[in-house]
């Protein structure tokens, strides 16, 4: 029986994905050649490939700028007051409204920058905040 599990398994796991695993190889190292990877410790090139997986939220207000609006504007505090009572998926919903994508690049929080501009609307009530992922710009109507 062991002999089966151990073959079984052998299977599964190495022969059964072995050339399916060298086409996805053979195209990633096409574009990420091998040798740029070895000076990385395992832990790094997970975080560069995947990004971070825990965030201080309170880095990302840190680093906020402001368009039209100063950090002790009503409409900031409120903002921020909301955000950081938020379930952590939420708060990950927000980067990817904002960004695109929910995690943080391998740089970390602290090179992770966006702005809120007040898009200076006459009815600011009638809109919704909206984002330009492209620049990481939220636009927060007072």
């Amino acid at each position: 029986r062991k002999e089966f599990a151990d073959l079984y398994v052998n299977y599964k796991l190495n022969e059964s994905i072995q050339k399916p695993f060298e086409a996805f190889m053979k195209g990633f190292l096409r574009g990420c050649p091998g040798r740029m990877w070895k000076v990385f410790h395992p832990a790094e090139l997970q975080s560069i490939l995947q990004g971070h997986a825990k965030y201080d939220w309170n880095l990302l207000q840190k680093h906020a700028k402001y368009i039209r609006y100063q950090n002790v504007d009503r409409t900031i505090r409120n903002f921020w007051t909301v955000f950081h009572k938020l379930p952590e998926e939420k708060k990950k919903m927000f980067l990817a409204f904002l960004s695109g994508c929910d995690q943080i690049s391998g740089y970390g929080l602290e090179h992770f920058t966006f702005t809120i501009e007040d898009p200076k609307l006459q009815n600011p009530d009638d809109y919704c905040p909206s984002a330009n992922t492209c620049y990481r710009i939220l636009l927060l109507p007072r």
